[in-house]
């Protein structure tokens, strides 16, 4: 069985739902990104301009102490952990909003940290359209996003496939999580489920 599984996917597409689900079936560590913990990401939605640079910054570092969790054996006592994240994809968020000049520090720190962050050993990748991620961020109703539009969403969507699209990885599992309910339709959570438990490969759910 995998030891180190990865879900990721835009702002509201229901990747920590997820994380959650596994890791209770699977009876796995559970490894969750913490962005209330962030004490810029408020101010960022509000002034993208003014706060991008410490927003970034400060995810980068919480990454960073999580990734240094999962170099420790112990992480793995479980025979599973599940997280929300994995820190390849920080520079994603780092690329949209950050200026040229404060792109080129935080890639050098960036660099800096990751040199010996561990690969999953499935990523499970949830993409929806931009309206669908909309509405979901609007229905958790998270103060810190109540000012997030449908053109930033469209934008960090866009990012995220196109970060997918050329991402190699031998466990890659590709879910349309607007076509499946993995909340209440069981069957299309256990399709997903299976794939992240089958051989390896390149899944596309629904096939």
């Amino acid at each position: 069985m995998s030891r180190y599984i990865a879900i990721e996917g835009p702002i509201g597409v229901g990747k920590t739902t997820l994380t959650h689900r596994l890791a209770a079936d699977l009876q796995a560590n559970l490894l969750l990104e913490a962005p209330d913990d962030n004490p810029f990401l408020k101010g960022f939605y509000d002034n993208p301009e003014r706060y991008a640079f410490q927003a970034q910054l400060c995810f980068l570092l919480q990454r960073a102490g999580q990734i240094d969790g999962l170099r420790q054996p112990d992480l793995f006592a479980e025979p599973v952990t599940v997280a929300d994240f994995f820190f390849d994809k920080d520079p994603l968020f780092a690329e949209l909003t950050l200026a040229a000049g404060d792109y080129g520090l935080y890639r050098e720190l960036f660099n800096r940290l990751a040199w010996a962050a561990p690969v999953p050993d499935v990523v499970v990748y949830l993409y929806a359209s931009s309206d669908v991620l909309v509405r979901r961020v609007g229905q958790r109703g998270r103060a810190s996003e109540q000012s997030l539009d449908a053109d930033y969403l469209q934008r960090v969507a866009a990012r995220y496939q196109a970060f997918f699209a050329d991402y190699q990885h031998p466990h890659l599992v590709i879910v349309d999580a607007e076509a499946m309910d993995l909340v209440a339709d069981e069957a299309a959570y256990a399709a997903v489920r299976d794939a992240v438990e089958g051989p390896p490969g390149r899944v596309h759910l629904p096939g």
